[in-house]
Formats: structure tokens, sequence, C-alpha cells
């Protein structure tokens, strides 16, 4: 036996090992530019290791999660979000017989696309372009991996497959795209929709991490939600007389492995009465396939329902998405009355894009650290706004 693994025995053992629903790297429907296969790595394979080294993916590092970088050096930016949900994602579909390479591939590309500062970047951006067909985090990483990144010689973007690019657009597209999109169906492939659940457990669990540990919301606050209070009994019970920060850990961990657990079996029910017999089954069937159970789904969406009112609504944290929203504003409106304030590579592209398309563009790629330093360069003083 050869000690080398090449692609076609990645392949064959994903035929093999995989379930029937799973999508297989051989049965790819391509890149929109054809390219010829690597020797020892799948398309997927390829797909992932292609996010990993862009540069949109090295700048989620100073981009805001919910706390802005000079708050703090442990809390979550949108980077280490990006490898715990690809974490929880990775777990899922190695149970559920998935396609690893293509949900992780799916979750490590998913918020390339983010504004700095956050949902309120976005919020503010979008508000900027509404006569100019808004803003959106998701369709933003599609421009990101089709047309921004420039690595190649032959063709703009990444060029990524069919499968990874339908996981990233998660939603479908309502607007125009210059590349060719992946066909349209009722819903997204297994692995995508596992992307997706993988995204909203890493968050609402680190977000809950993140805001205990800020002190914005307390053990005390969160007594009020069922599954907390349920969690935390558990979890005191095992660790007797553990300090809170033990304490606090081993309950964000409990919680995590209560979705994850839940999900995988809650999904496994229903692929097992769906009977699907290839990935297209999932594509086309009435309702996804992956999700939480009905009676987790709703205690969760209770937690989640605390942390909007409670953590995302903050008065600090309004405070600072305000300070974001006008950051953006204020860069946005400098370059639409200047444009010779912006790179060259950006007024390049005002003929094909449109100028307000390629500004946002611009200022959806920055750092939350850039926009500040481009934002005082641009007033010509010193410091953060």
């Amino acid at each position: 036996m050869s000690l080398l693994r090449d692609r076609e025995s990645f392949e064959k053992e994903e035929q093999a090992q995989l379930a029937p629903f799973a999508v297989k790297s051989a049965e790819s429907r391509g890149r929109v530019v054809a390219e010829a296969e690597h020797p020892y790595r799948t398309g997927f394979q390829r797909d992932r290791d292609r996010i990993l080294h862009s540069r949109a993916f090295r700048r989620l590092e100073y981009k805001t999660q919910v706390f802005v970088l000079h708050e703090g050096d442990h809390y979550r930016n949108r980077l280490t979000h990006t490898l715990e949900a690809a974490q929880v994602a990775r777990t899922i579909a190695r149970t559920l017989r998935g396609n690893e390479d293509l949900a992780e591939a799916v979750v490590l590309a998913h918020d390339l696309g983010h504004t700095p500062f956050g949902h309120a970047g976005e919020r503010a951006l979008n508000e900027l372009l509404e006569d100019d067909g808004g803003f959106d985090h998701n369709r933003q990483s599609l421009r990101i991996v089709d047309l921004l990144e420039e690595r190649y010689p032959g063709f703009r973007g990444l060029n990524l497959t069919s499968e990874t690019r339908e996981g990233i657009l998660k939603h479908g597209c309502a607007w125009e795209h210059p590349v060719p999109l992946p066909p349209e169906h009722p819903q997204p492939c297994l692995e995508a929709q596992i992307a997706d659940a993988s995204d909203e457990i890493a968050y609402t669990n680190h977000d809950l991490d993140d805001g205990l540990r800020s002190g914005f919301i307390t053990r005390e606050m969160l007594a009020a939600v069922p599954l907390w209070r349920e969690i935390e009994e558990d979890v005191q019970e095992r660790t007797g007389g553990a300090g809170p920060r033990v304490m606090r850990a081993q309950s964000i961990i409990a919680l995590i492995n209560r979705c994850v657990t839940d999900f995988v079996e809650a999904t496994a029910e229903r692929l097992a009465a769906c009977k699907a017999e290839n990935a297209d089954d999932i594509r086309n069937a009435e309702a996804p396939m992956a999700g939480l159970s009905p009676q987790l789904d709703q205690a969760v969406r209770v937690l989640r329902n605390f942390l909007t009112e409670n953590l995302y609504y903050h008065p600090k944290v309004v405070q600072v998405s305000e300070e974001a929203a006008r950051v953006i504003g204020d860069l946005y409106h400098r370059y639409r009355e200047d444009p010779g304030l912006l790179p060259d590579h950006v007024v390049a592209r005002f003929s094909e894009d449109g100028e307000a398309r390629a500004i946002a563009d611009y200022i959806a790629g920055m750092t939350d650290r850039f926009a500040y330093s481009e934002q005082a360069a641009l007033e010509g003083s010193h410091g953060r706004h």
C-alpha cells in the first residue's frame, strides 16, 4: 500500500465512508473557471486552503464580534469566532458522515464580508447604500471570494467550487452578481446547513461567555433563563466548589455540548425519516434537515432573546455601535466627496462596479483599527475618535 494518500484516494474514501446524502468532492459541479485538479487535495480541501490564505481571512483578527479591539485581549473577534464555529462544524459533519472539508470551508468563509465594528458597521453601510443595492455581509462574502481577492493570474477572486459558494450564499441571491451563481434549490446542501447552524451555536455560546466576562450580564441575571439555570445546576453538582472562572467555563462547555449533541441526534432522526439517497434530495426537501430538536430550539431562542436584550443592546455596546456608525458614515461621505482620497485600485473599479459599491467594498474590507486611523487621518487629527 502506498504511503501517500492522493486526491483519488480521498475521493474513494469519501464514496466509501460518507453518507449517501453527503456532497462528494468527486461529484462537485466544479468552478466558474475550470482548473486542473490537484494531485493530493480534493476540491473542497483546496477551497479551505485558499480561504485560509486570503487577505480577507487575515483581516478577521481585527474585526469586531461584540467587543471592539481596544476593550480587551480575551474577547472574541471575527477570526476566533470563525475558528470556533469551524471546530463545531467539523464535529457535526464528521458525526453525521457529511463532508467535513466542505462544511469547514463554508464556515471559514462565512464572515469574510463582515464590515469593521460587526453588525453595527453592516447596518451603517446598508443605510448608506439604500439607493445603490444595500449591503449584506453574506453578499459581501461572495463578492470577496468571487471578485475582490487578487491572487491568481487567470481569474478574479478565489474561484471556489460551486458547493462552497452555495454555502456562503446561504439565503439565495436577490441582487445582481457579476459571476454565475450556483444553481438554486429550496434548501442548501447538508454541509451548508451544518455550517450555518455551527455559526449560531458558536456565537450564542461565546457571546454569552464574553458577556459574563465583561460583567454586562451576570449569573444572577441568567438565572431567569431556564436553559442556563438547568446547565449551571448540573455543572454545580458535578464540579462541587469550583471557583467562578471554572464554573463559567464549565457551564459554557456544557452548553455547547448540549447543543451539538442535540443537533446531531435530531438531525440524524430527520435524515433517517426522509430517506435521502443523494445530496440533491437534501437540497430539494421541503424544509431543512439540519437543526436542533423543537424543545431545545425553543430553549435556545429564549437564551438568544436574553442576549439581545441584555448584551447586544447594553448601553455600552450601543454607544460603541453608534460610534462605529459615525466612523463608517464619515469615511463613506468623505470618499464620495473626494474620490482622490481613495487608493488607485478602488477608483479603478468605479467604471465596472459603480462608485458607491467600490467604496463600500473598500470600507467593508477595513479592520476596526484601520477604519479608526483612516478617519483620524482624513480629519487631520491624531488618535482614535
